[in-house]
């Protein structure tokens, strides 16, 4: 499908600045944030000293790596409202992580946050090919989690019209797709998987749909998955990227002439790339952990937060801010199977590579005495289903377990399962993994 070129009225100013410019920018907003946080919040305040630095010790950029970095722990020992940076009366809403694994990480943002999250998004709309009077269909759950209530407010600032669907009834996201005829969705992409088997299952083919743009996010994917989607749902699909912490949706995003990683928006957002171990920054192009340090937020500002993700700074292509590549995992989701790293989209990189197999696939580790064991779980096409005999399923599963053995570098039990027989994410994230190891 033809792909929608950016106009110059598209485009904020600051989308083709100079580095120079942008820079020059960065400079200044950094150095209201860090004394903004030194003269607010005590967690920094005391952070800084512990580390023998000043607000005022920022001299240039690259003075950034002097400070401490801020960790998803240091949220969760201010739980609730310790790290923000404005009297509570102030903060106009207030946004979650889940909580899974402890204390959920609470977020606020003032009336100006919320304005400026929205400003975000609609520019991460534009540049996925959204324009003012298309059609978004919101997929991403609603509530404390970030994404639905972030996307909707984006795309009402682009002037979009929203279908605020949020997750689950995949039946009824499926007759809204062909009632409403919306030109966009917002999704993660596991779940868009979700939504193309329904249509199938429907006797629907989805590349029927009005849809022409989907915009993916709040996981990991992979350009296997990228393939995938949009061969079946012929569509083009765009990566957005945040984290509730940093912001939510809208961090960086994907522009949908290229293709080529998300843009981060430098002029609200700072990126760093360090070393996970030793938290040595790193130059562009070398892969590492991404860091963010927020220039803009009054309500809970963000001093160089691990993400956890893996990833590397590229050079600018679409837009003069340099972009993120592909998050290749994250440091607190590797597994380590008998001395080996493993991330999940390895596996997912192999599993679609073969014709027979769909995206749907789930890694089960187990410990046997002293040996990890590892069980990879996939589903074969629904349209392959029934012509796959036993022989040639014994086949597929050899394969796949050669493979991943050969890349990746691990001895897996694989089932090759019918579709539909992994349990679907309804609400979000898939669960890929599944560790019963002992802690």
């Amino acid at each position: 499908m033809p792909v929608k070129q950016p106009q110059p009225g598209d485009l904020d100013a600051i989308e083709t600045a100079s580095r120079d410019e942008i820079q020059a920018l960065q400079l200044q907003r950094l150095r209201w944030t860090l004394q903004h946080a030194y003269d607010n919040v005590p967690h920094y305040r005391q952070a800084f000293d512990a580390k023998g630095v000043h607000p005022s010790d920022l001299k240039q950029l690259s003075d950034l790596a002097k400070f401490p970095f801020t960790a998803k722990k240091d949220l969760r020992d201010n739980y609730p409202f310790g790290m923000f940076a404005v009297p509570r009366e102030q903060v106009a809403r207030i946004h979650a992580s889940s909580g899974t694994t402890g204390k959920p990480t609470v977020v606020g943002y003032t009336q100006g946050d919320i304005d400026r999250w929205a400003d975000l998004v609609a520019r991460s709309i534009r540049a996925a090919g959204g324009r003012r009077g298309d059609i978004i269909h919101v997929a991403y759950g609603y509530g404390l989690f970030t994404g639905g209530l972030g996307a909707h407010y984006g795309a009402e600032r682009a002037g979009c019209t929203v279908i605020p669907m949020s997750g689950g009834q995949t039946e009824k996201q499926v007759q809204l797709i062909r009632d409403f005829r919306p030109d966009l969705i917002m999704v993660t992409p596991s779940y868009m998987q979700v939504i193309i088997e329904e249509f199938v299952r429907q006797g629907l083919d989805p590349r029927e749909s009005s849809l022409k743009v989907g915009i993916f996010g709040a996981e990991p994917w992979t350009e296997a998955m990228r393939r995938e989607i949009e061969g079946k749902a012929g569509i083009d699909a765009v990566d957005i990227y945040g984290l509730s912490e940093v912001m939510g949706p809208g961090v960086a995003s994907e522009c949908i002439e290229s293709k080529d990683g998300p843009v981060v928006w430098e002029d609200h957002f700072y990126p760093e790339i360090v070393d996970p171990e030793t938290g040595e920054v790193l130059p562009d192009g070398s892969e590492g952990e991404l860091v963010f340090t927020s220039l803009t937020k009054e309500a809970l500002p963000i001093i160089r937060y691990r993400t956890r993700d893996l990833t590397r700074l590229l050079a600018p292509t679409s837009r003069s801010f340099r972009r993120m590549g592909k998050i290749v995992g994250r440091s607190d989701d590797m597994l380590i199977i008998r001395g080996v790293n493993v991330f999940p989209t390895q596996i997912e990189e192999i599993v679609l590579q073969h014709a027979k197999l769909s995206g749907q696939y789930q890694i089960n580790v187990a410990r046997d005495g002293l040996l990890d064991t590892v069980v990879v779980q996939c589903e074969l096409q629904p349209q392959a289903a029934a012509g796959t005999d036993a022989a040639e399923l014994r086949e597929i599963t050899q394969w796949l377990q050669q493979r991943i053995k050969t890349l990746v570098g691990i001895s897996t039990t694989v089932n090759v399962l019918t579709p539909d027989t992994i349990e679907r994410t309804l609400t979000g994230k898939a669960r890929r993994v599944v560790d019963q190891r002992p802690k």
